[in-house]
């Protein structure tokens, strides 16, 4: 469980934890099990082949590391298009890299790549978290056609707004009251997710209840993606 020391990666370690799964959580800092920077192949490398040691198979991976950037392109400077792309993208690309070398060993295992709605489509100064969670859309689909004769199953989740300390930080920012307002309209359900349920998703994909899905990215968004609306309902009352 990569990303574990907050937000989606911790909620998502707390629930399969309390469905009765044996969890080792990593991030680069927080009370985690291993404190690994997941652009760090070795480190990686390491920390997988100990818990392999210790606990003697790999059954699932939830990709949970992450973080936020970006700013329109004639603005954006290289070395910060780096960061968010190493991060979000190379670093889920080395943790499925040890994911499933592990779990072709012993000829099964779900990976779970945590995406976004951004990864889907376009957002405005998007730019290289856009472009970064959109990789990792379609590595879990190319991971997917290249292990799926192996036992090995890979989706990943798109979340919209979670209320993970990433979004807070952004949102609850100074000057950011009419960013807030119109991203929170865009969530046909008139609130944000909560990291518990983008879990509740991970826990799915990693049951035998999700057994003949591989390859999908599961949108969890509050109806972000659904459409927009434009006030014809309003006229009727609703």
């Amino acid at each position: 469980m990569t990303g574990a020391g907050s937000g989606i990666g911790a909620a998502c370690a707390e629930r399969l934890t309390a469905d009765g799964a044996t969890v080792v959580t990593l991030d680069i800092a927080g009370s985690v099990d291993h404190l690994i920077d997941v652009r760090d192949e070795p480190a990686v490398e390491a920390a997988f082949s100990t818990v392999v040691d210790q606990h003697g198979h790999l059954d699932v991976v939830v990709n949970a590391a992450g973080v936020a950037g970006g700013g329109p392109v004639h603005l954006l400077d290289a070395g910060e298009w780096d960061r968010v792309v190493d991060v979000n993208l190379k670093g889920t690309f080395i943790v499925d890299k040890y994911s499933a070398l592990h779990m072709l060993a012993q000829g099964r295992g779900s990976i779970i790549n945590i995406a976004s709605i951004e990864g889907l489509e376009g957002t405005e100064g998007g730019s290289a978290y856009n472009a970064s969670k959109a990789g990792v859309v379609m590595l879990t689909k190319s991971m997917a056609i290249d292990y799926g004769r192996k036992g090995i199953r890979v989706n990943c989740i798109c979340p919209g707004g979670i209320e993970t300390p990433m979004l807070l930080d952004l949102i609850d920012a100074d000057g950011m009251e009419l960013y807030r307002a119109a991203l929170l309209d865009e969530h046909l359900l008139g609130r944000f997710g909560r990291p518990s349920e983008i879990a509740a998703a991970a826990a799915f994909l990693a049951s035998e209840d999700a057994s003949f899905i591989t390859g999908h990215s599961l949108v969890v968004d509050g109806g972000f993606t659904a459409g927009m609306r434009v006030g014809i309902l309003d006229q009727l009352g609703m």
